[in-house]
């Protein structure tokens, strides 16, 4: 059952508006022959765009578009699709999705122009302790509580995309995993992608299940070119074909997720009755009102949606849609916001089933124009959390969030779109393997310490069947008339946020095409430093930012991988992040 939560009036439920469902105007920009107003700089290689009339797949592997595609051909809706695309990245992007892991989506009903926001975030077993990641008195190291038993979490990413198909699909579920399974059967070029984190020096990639799975007979690696098969990925995505989510949550594949769990020097507690028992949630989207012509709806904490949303009413108050890409005062500007939504995210995001987070408090014009406020034409010093009304009193944590994440976009051929950010976590999960995939470590996404120095609880401390906070944000952009203009969202870890800003500023507020406004330089302002790709600027920003007090290191976070598609005069146009191997194609 979709609950139904109350908001106040600053948050816009898109519901109950008539078809016809596409923008016919659309953003700013976005057209395939647009041209850009402002001279950029980007990634190099080719643009992995497409245009088409009727329906568009944008996601992080070719050979998952030409699954969704398939499905949509065929008759199949958004969400068919998507169940179609993340069984084949969970076998050729295994270090960033797979059957175990999560996932949080927002989809857009064109004959009603509702939006539903779905969590198929993983939660904490019914033996987790809020101490579980401490070890003689002080956090764990990070390596060892990603690799060790306690760090998976019951997944959700196929409960949760059952859960949508049983709403909004049209094709039968068991037909949607063929790709998937021949796949794996007969084989798949690895990717340079697959082929470098295979190579990587971190220890999932190291332990002995990835080094059995990415071993080949002659004692060398899998590298780039490489065909690899997976005939135990293929049996297991049958089993979920037939019996859906329950061929992954109960039964024999369960069995060997939870005693892979309980093995090593600091096993888990996840147990059947942890798997059996998973539920995805289902609600109405969170959505604000932007720039007086849109709404802009993602999913509800503890997704990172939120912290988007917040952004983007900041920076709403400033001149910045003036600006553009080449002017050092629009990227402080964009800074600025940054760290405050990071101060305040960081504060007060987790889990609302355990710890009110202060959503309508956070999003209200009184609070927005009161941090608005300090944004300025210099950067100031670095903002401490605010009080939003209804804030709990909790303190800041030192949660870490590394991404083994992705992204996808869909737009079907009655306009139906869905926006899904999915994950394992970190680089291949725990490393941990079974049955022919990863397993997630999702509960690292908690905080180590359920308590700061001063002795105030972390809003993201763990507790039994909770969910860990996550900068997770897929987007989808409507009209005043409730009709679909865009979506988008990334992969990136706690980056994700401000991948994602970056790129709705840039379509709507910078007049950018989709694939320009993905090649912008990435900036993440958090933690104390400003982090992004000094080499993509226009000539002449980087300088001029330095004079306004805003010096930039290379960048340190998980790169973007953006993938997105935008409707302007009945057209779809997809691109993505070329940053990536990802492609968007339609028809």
């Amino acid at each position: 059952m979709i609950r139904r939560p109350r908001l106040s009036l600053v948050l816009l439920l898109c519901a109950g508006l008539a078809a016809p469902a596409l923008a016919q105007d659309g953003p700013p920009g976005g057209g395939a022959q647009d041209t850009a107003p402002w001279p950029t700089v980007g990634p190099g290689g080719p643009p992995k765009g497409a245009t088409a009339p009727h329906a568009m797949v944008a996601a992080a592997n070719p050979l998952a578009v030409q699954a969704g595609l398939k499905v949509l051909r065929a008759g199949g809706t958004a969400v068919d699709a998507a169940v179609a695309v993340q069984a084949v990245l969970g076998l050729v992007e295994p270090e960033s999705s797979g059957l175990a892991g999560g996932a949080f989506m927002v989809f857009y009903d064109a004959r009603t122009r509702d939006v539903t926001a779905y969590d198929g975030r993983e939660t904490a077993p019914a033996g987790a302790t809020p101490d579980m990641f401490m070890a003689d008195g002080k956090p764990m190291p990070r390596g060892t509580a990603i690799t060790s038993g306690r760090s998976t979490g019951a997944p959700g990413a196929i409960a949760m995309l059952a859960a949508a198909h049983k709403t909004h699909g049209r094709r039968p579920w068991s037909t949607l995993f063929g790709d998937a399974e021949r796949l794996a059967t007969d084989g798949f070029v690895v990717g340079q992608k697959l082929a470098n984190a295979i190579a990587s020096p971190f220890p999932q990639a190291k332990g002995e299940d990835a080094t059995r799975y990415f071993t080949k007979a002659d004692g060398s690696r899998y590298v780039a070119g490489d065909r690899l098969k997976n005939p135990a990925y293929a049996a297991s995505v049958r089993a979920i074909a037939a019996r859906g989510p329950d061929g992954l949550l109960k039964g024999e594949i369960a069995q060997a997720i939870v005693d892979r769990v309980h093995q090593g020097q600091y096993p888990g507690s996840l147990s059947l009755a942890d798997m059996a028992a998973y539920q995805p949630r289902a609600s109405e989207a969170l959505c604000v009102v932007w720039k007086v012509r849109y709404r802009v709806c993602t999913a509800r904490p503890p997704s990172g949606g939120s912290a988007v949303l917040h952004a983007l009413l900041l920076l709403e108050k400033t001149d910045i849609g003036k600006r553009g890409p080449t002017d050092p005062l629009a990227w402080a500007q964009m800074a600025q916001a940054e760290r405050l939504m990071y101060a305040d995210r960081d504060v007060y995001v987790g889990d609302p089933a355990f710890t009110p987070v202060p959503t309508v408090g956070w999003l209200s014009s009184e609070y927005i124009a009161q941090r608005a406020a300090m944004i300025g034409p210099t950067m100031g010093p670095w903002p401490a959390a605010g009080k939003p009304p209804g804030a709990p009193v909790v303190g800041p944590d030192n949660t870490l969030e590394p991404g083994g994440t992705t992204h996808m976009v869909i737009v079907d051929r009655w306009g139906n779109a869905v926006s899904m950010t999915t994950t394992v976590e970190s680089l291949f999960g725990s490393g941990r393997m079974t049955h022919g995939f990863f397993l997630n470590n999702q509960l690292t996404d908690f905080s180590f310490s359920p308590l700061q120095p001063d002795g105030a609880p972390a809003a993201n401390a763990v507790a039994p069947g909770k969910r860990p906070r996550s900068a997770m944000a897929p987007v989808i952009v409507l009209d005043q008339n409730g009709r679909l203009v865009g979506a988008l969202g990334s992969p990136g870890g706690p980056a994700i946020v401000s991948y994602n800003l970056k790129a709705l500023i840039g379509v709507f507020d910078w007049g950018l095409p989709l694939q320009q406004a993905f090649d912008l330089p990435n900036m993440v302002a958090r933690n104390n430093a400003y982090s992004s790709e000094i080499s993509l600027y226009a000539p002449g920003v980087v300088e001029g930012m330095k004079g306004l007090g805003l010096t930039i290191r290379e960048g340190s976070q998980e790169n973007s991988g953006l993938h997105g598609v935008v409707v302007k005069n009945g057209q779809l146009t997809g691109a993505a992040d070329r940053r990536r191997e990802g492609i968007a194609r339609g028809y």
